[in-house]
């Protein structure tokens, strides 16, 4: 998975360009965008990688059952997990019963980010 890094401003500009037509993203760059190096350092902390490798590894049926594999509390889990999947780093299936089954989308990185 390829990750960038780069501020609001540019991205929006990159974004606005993207729409007009006037550039198309390269095969290889990033698809997942941060705004800092801090904010991808809060998504992908230590205590994150870990929870994902767990996942990637043990194929939990649910938050409840990750929730017993790794000792955190499933309210805990829940937050982690949907911000982790609002950036692609896991998906959350929906299984009968209302229930949530983590899946991990992947577990290296490509971090690219643009000096400024």
């Amino acid at each position: 998975m390829v990750i960038g890094i780069m501020p609001p401003d540019k991205m929006r500009q990159r974004a606005i360009a993207i729409a007009r037509g006037q550039y198309k993203p390269r095969p290889g760059e990033p698809k997942i965008w941060f705004p800092s190096m801090k904010s991808l350092a809060e998504t992908l902390s230590d205590k994150n990688l870990q929870l994902i490798r767990v996942i990637a590894e043990h194929h939990p049926g649910s938050i409840a059952e990750l929730s017993q594999k790794t000792g955190r509390a499933p309210s805990n889990l829940s937050r982690t997990l949907h911000r982790l999947a609002r950036y692609g780093f896991v998906a959350l299936e929906r299984r009968p019963g209302n229930i949530l089954r983590p899946v991990a989308q992947a577990i290296e990185y490509d971090i690219r980010a643009l000096a400024v």
